[in-house]
C-alpha cells in the first residue's frame, strides 16, 4: 500500500522508499549525493578590499602578482549586479534587411570560399556569387523575420552586467601577506571585512 505524497514533502536521503525510486525515460535514476544543503563550502576566504569600479580591483590583483604573491588564490567579486540594456537605435524592416544582408553576404563569402577552393574554372565569380546570394537571401529573412515580431521590438540593443562594489578576495590563511603587499601600494579600499 503506496502513501499520497503531499506537495510540501521533500524528498530526503534516507526516507523510507528511497531505495525505491520509479525508473523514468533515461533508465533508473540516483538520488542526488551530500546532505542536500548545497555544494560543499571550500578553503575560506577573506576579503581584503572594495573597490568602486573593475579597473582598481584589477589593478590590485595586478600589482599582488607583480610581487610575487600566489594570484591563484585570489577572486574578484563583483556584487550588486545590474542588467543594463544600452539602446543603440530604432530597428525598421529596411534596417533589419540591411542588417541581414551583412550577416547573409559574410556567411555567402564563406560558401564561395569553400566552393571556390575545388573549382577548377573561374574561381573568384565563384566567391562573388556566393557573396551576392548570401547578401540576398539574408536581406529577404532579416525583413521577414522583422516584418513578423509585429512590431513588438523595434530597437537594437547591446545587453552587459555591471556590478557597484568590486571585492578581492584571497584565501584566510594568506591574507595577511596580501595585507602587508597591499600597504605599500598606496591604493585605498573602502572596506576590508571577513567573508
Amino acid at each position: 500500500m503506496t502513501r499520497p505524497s503531499s506537495p510540501t514533502a521533500a524528498w530526503r536521503p534516507g526516507m523510507p522508499g528511497s531505495d525505491n525510486l520509479p525508473s523514468g525515460p533515461s533508465g533508473r535514476p540516483s538520488p542526488p549525493s551530500g546532505d542536500g544543503h548545497g555544494p560543499q563550502a571550500g578553503t575560506p576566504t577573506v576579503t581584503i578590499g572594495s573597490y568602486p569600479d573593475y579597473p582598481s580591483a584589477q589593478r590590485v590583483v595586478d600589482y599582488l602578482a607583480d610581487n610575487r604573491f600566489p594570484v591563484e588564490r585570489t577572486a574578484i567579486v563583483g556584487t550588486n549586479l545590474t542588467l543594463v540594456e544600452t539602446v543603440m537605435g530604432r530597428l525598421t524592416t529596411g534596417r533589419a534587411a540591411l542588417v541581414g544582408a551583412g550577416t547573409g553576404a559574410w556567411f555567402g563569402l564563406f560558401i564561395g570560399l569553400l566552393f571556390g577552393i575545388f573549382t577548377a574554372g573561374n574561381w573568384l565569380a565563384v566567391i562573388l556569387v556566393g557573396l551576392v546570394i548570401g547578401a540576398i537571401w539574408g536581406a529577404v529573412f532579416g525583413a521577414v523575420a522583422h516584418a513578423m515580431t509585429g512590431g513588438q521590438r523595434d530597437f537594437t540593443s547591446a545587453s552587459s552586467l555591471r556590478a557597484s562594489q568590486y571585492a578581492v578576495t584571497v584565501d584566510a590563511d594568506v591574507a595577511d601577506q596580501a595585507r602587508q603587499l597591499l600597504g605599500r601600494m598606496h591604493l585605498t579600499p573602502t572596506g576590508a571585512t571577513a567573508r
